[in-house]
């Protein structure tokens, strides 16, 4: 599996499946720095700056349930919800969980959730003598070849399907299928995640109102109009300085 070196929290009230899944993590090469029995001493502890990657939470804790804590940490760290019932699967996911598991956990089950995880991990930054000093530029799909587009002409990426487009004054097929290789080509560009399918380029944003459920209807250069998630548009309107 995918956890080799990954760096983890646990959060689950049960004696048993919080030892379950610590022993399950610790064989998939993760390293379990924290566990939690009950949601208020996480969220406090997540107070301060901590050097982990991913948190596997329990959704039903005493004293804060898990839900509460995903919506507070707000897509600043990759979130597991655990548990045993399935009906908040899509408030999980609308909350940008980047997986939902249910109990009891499996091996196989929790190493493709790892490797969702690892895919968002970005490589080590480069060293300052390799970085690039002409301007950021893609590839994208034109007959049997392709062309090159600037990222500064670039409004936004999308993906459907495994196929990621870009918005750069027309809808462009590029050659990668998630964005997490757009963010991983980009990195220092500040490329915003404001959905589990949309990544924006914030300084092509020329407006923003409110939607309903927190959410938030973005208006971009060339008069497209997108939409941020519950989870994305807070992120969006601090990088905006609103």
């Amino acid at each position: 599996m995918n956890g080799a070196g990954l760096r983890v929290v646990v959060a689950e009230d049960e004696a048993l499946s919080r030892k379950r899944l610590v022993r399950l993590l610790q064989e998939a090469g993760c390293q379990v720095v924290a566990t939690f029995p009950e949601g208020r001493s996480l969220q406090d502890w997540l107070q301060a700056p901590r050097d982990i990657e991913a948190l596997f939470l329990d959704i039903h804790m005493p004293n804060l349930d898990g839900m509460e804590i995903l919506k507070s940490i707000r897509g600043r760290l990759p979130v597991v919800l655990t548990t045993a019932f399935s009906e908040h699967a899509v408030e999980a996911f609308d909350a940008e969980a980047v997986d939902y598991l249910l109990k009891p956990i499996t091996a196989s089950r929790l190493g493709r959730a790892l490797q969702r995880i690892a895919g968002r991990r970005p490589p080590a930054a480069p060293r300052a003598a390799d970085a690039p000093t002409a301007p950021h530029r893609y590839p994208v799909q034109a007959g049997d070849g392709v062309v090159l587009v600037d990222l500064a002409r670039t409004t936004h990426f999308e993906v459907e399907n495994e196929v990621v487009w870009a918005h750069a004054g027309a809808r462009f097929r590029t050659t990668w299928t998630s964005l997490a290789e757009v963010e991983s080509a980009f990195l220092g560009a500040g490329l915003l995640r404001i959905h589990r399918h949309l990544l924006v380029r914030p300084e092509a944003v020329i407006g923003l109102k409110p939607a309903p459920g927190g959410r938030a209807l973005i208006r971009l250069q060339g008069g497209a109009e997108i939409e941020a998630s519950r989870g994305g548009a807070p992120r969006l309107r601090e990088r905006l300085g609103l």
